[in-house]
This record gives structure tokens, sequence and C-alpha cells, in this order.
């Protein structure tokens, strides 16, 4: 082929090339916390569960992962970005925003899911060798990997004390008679969000605001007490499934 047909064919195929990419805009997840309909306040024991216990919140640290946008189409794209793992800390003011830069095909799009936590693929030790993520490492006598979520603060007994929670949900675990650990068990879940007028342009980053509703975390369908479960549940797999089965309505799509 001569040098003249070479380029011709050349300047042909990347203008094929270049007709069949797609559009791509980039989406950015916001994180914000609640109890109810009232923005979250911290270290103030004014929130009251469904159990009627009286708490405060000092520190809401979690992972989420496997981020996907799915169209009307059933086509979906995940934001994909460091293992697609993001970690939040309502201290680490830039951890509260999670971009997905420029990878979401254009257009409209009616549903995000995640996952809650890591999953068995994703949850293994030094996976995060650094600060902050190495911080939520779970114990390896529990199973290691890292935890999914980290709630602390204080809550009222029946006597009226102030007492320590540590809301810690992570990987299960099995034992055996002799209390060895012989079988981990995932309490990452799925959450499925419905998206409403939700588009995704190639000229501006779209906001996606996800709201963790604290509160749900104690209700519906199972009602969480701290007078029942204490304040420390890393080794009380009841109460770590009760807190995974109430999961599923903690988050919520807001404007």
């Amino acid at each position: 082929m001569s040098g003249r047909k070479l380029a011709g064919f050349t300047l042909l195929l990347l203008t094929i090339l270049a007709s069949c990419q797609k559009p791509v805009g980039t989406v950015c997840a916001h994180f914000s916390f609640s109890v109810g309909d009232e923005p979250l306040e911290y270290d103030t024991c004014k929130y009251v569960n469904a159990a009627g216990n009286t708490y405060e919140v000092q520190d809401v640290q979690f992972f989420v992962s496997e981020v996907w946008l799915k169209r009307s189409d059933g086509r979906r794209f995940r934001m994909g970005e460091n293992f697609g793992v993001h970690y939040v800390d309502k201290d680490i003011p830039e951890s509260l925003t999670w971009s997905s830069g420029e990878s979401i095909p254009v257009g409209r799009y009616n549903e995000v899911s995640f996952v809650f936590g890591l999953d068995d693929g994703h949850n293994v030790s030094q996976l995060f060798p650094n600060a902050p993520e190495n911080n939520m490492s779970w114990p390896a006598s529990l199973g290691g990997g890292y935890h999914y979520m980290k709630i602390n603060g204080k809550w009222r007994n029946e006597n009226g004390e102030k007492q320590p929670f540590a809301l810690h949900l992570g990987a299960g675990m099995g034992l055996d008679e002799t209390g060895t650990l012989w079988q981990r068990i995932d309490n990452s879940f799925v959450v499925t969000l419905p998206l409403t007028d939700f588009y995704v342009s190639e000229d501006s980053k779209t906001q996606l605001n996800l709201n963790m509703d604290l509160n749900q975390w104690f209700e519906n369908p199972e009602t969480f007490d701290f007078n029942v479960y204490g304040g420390s549940i890393m080794q009380n797999h009841a109460a770590q499934e009760l807190l995974r089965s109430n999961g599923w309505n903690v988050f919520s799509v807001i404007p």
C-alpha cells in the first residue's frame, strides 16, 4: 500500500472509531446524614430510636462498593475507581464526595445500586495499606478484612446513665463448640434505589445525593434495643444480622 493510500486508510479508520465513541459524563455521589427529616447533629443526646433509647452520635464511617447506575434499557455502568470501593467518614469532608471521573455514558438513568460494606471479593486484609481506610481493619480473630461500618456514640440506659456504643458491622463468624472460628459470614448487602429525572450530561458533573437516616438502623423490620444488645456488637452475630436486615431502608436519594 502506497504512503498516500495508507494515510487515507488511517484517516478513515480514525473517523470510524471517533464516530463509534459514545459521549460520556461525570457523576459525583455526595453522602449526607440525617435522623428522620432533620440533618444529623453530633454529640447531642437528643435522638430517640424505635426501642425508646435516647442516643447521640460521634462518628460515622463506612464503605460502599460496586456502585452501579442502570438505564431504562437495562444497561448498567459502574463507578469504578479505587477497586470500585469508596470510604466515607463524616470527619473527612473530601470523603463525602466520590467522582466517577468521565466514565458514565450520557443519558437518562432510573436506578442506582451499591454494596454496603465490602463483599467477600473485596473484603481482604491489607487491601488498603494506608490510613484512613486501614483504620477500618476487622480483627483477624473474627475473620479479618475490614469493618463495613463504624457508628460510635452514647445512649442512656434504663437508669438514665450514658453508656458508650460502637455499632461496628462487618463479617460475621460461626464458632464451633471450642470457640474456634470455622465459618466467615458475609454481612454485606445490596442497596437499590430508584432515580427520578436523573440525566448524565456531557457538559457538567451530575450530582447524586445519597442520604443515610441513622434512625433506620434501629427499625424495620427489626427493632434494635441497646438495653438488649449492649453497646458492643462485633462478636454478637444476632445483632450483626439485625443491622444487616434493617440496612435496606437506611439510604435514600434526595434532591
